[in-house]
């Protein structure tokens, strides 16, 4: 008796969502009915466990952005969560083109880190995809090693409870504009950062809030529901 072929198919997707997404298209030669168990997973995670064994980084880089097109591609139902985190992406063309692909899913969560093992602080930045700013329906989000500027009339993300941002480059009326954009925020999370900015966060239902870095002055507006701060490297902080 094939027990797990029978489970329901939410436990299925979770047993996908736990192996590497190489190894849970593998799962496509285990008999006819696991041939596109797949391709209705709903938590993508794209990292360096999909690359190759190759010394040749050019060619494993091209492995790995052909196998996630191919991937999301051959995809047929709802994403809730798409992360990606590599150190082999140099162009921020491919990750547009996937973000492009998942936009037509309500997707909740998004996580996209191009940090690597040999990333610096004077590396330059990838650009963050503008269409990121289109996904509406997001309720959390992260960003690593990018350089972020909204398009022009950028409101926000309505429904966001969680934001991180983690080394990126973003100028201070951005950032201040992009927080008043997500008026459900309840955690914020920004580190890594070396531009000195004197920071006003206005968050009415901020609850959790963490900062670090090269920070001025950190001023909290309306923020009536504030509970835990941490901060490190921050110098003054005004109420």
């Amino acid at each position: 008796m094939d027990m797990i072929s029978d489970l329901p198919q939410s436990i299925i997707d979770i047993i996908l969502t736990k192996l590497p997404i190489k190894d849970a298209v593998r799962t496509s030669v285990l008999s006819s009915k696991w041939r596109y168990q797949w391709t209705t997973m709903t938590e993508l995670v794209f990292d360096e466990k999909c690359l190759s064994l190759c010394d040749d980084k050019k060619v494993a880089e091209k492995e790995f952005v052909d196998f996630i097109m191919r991937f999301l591609m051959l995809h047929n139902a709802p994403i809730q969560k798409f992360k990606l985190s590599t150190s082999y992406l140099k162009k921020s063309t491919d990750i547009d083109q996937w973000l492009r692909v998942i936009s037509r899913t309500d997707i909740k969560e998004v996580v996209l880190d191009v940090y690597g093992k040999e990333w610096e602080w004077d590396n330059p930045r990838l650009s963050i995809p503008r269409s990121i700013f289109t996904f509406r329906k997001l309720t959390r989000l992260t960003l690593s090693a990018f350089t972020v500027k909204p398009p022009f009339g950028f409101q926000g993300y309505p429904c966001l409870k969680y934001l991180e941002l983690d080394g990126v480059t973003i100028g201070l009326e951005v950032i201040e504009k992009f927080i008043s954009g997500c008026p459900l925020l309840e955690k914020f999370k920004f580190i890594n950062i070396m531009d000195k900015l004197a920071l006003t966060i206005r968050a009415p239902n901020l609850k959790h809030l963490t900062v670090a870095g090269n920070f001025k002055d950190l001023y909290l507006e309306h923020t009536p529901l504030v509970a835990a701060i941490s901060i490190d490297f921050c110098p003054v902080v005004k109420c």
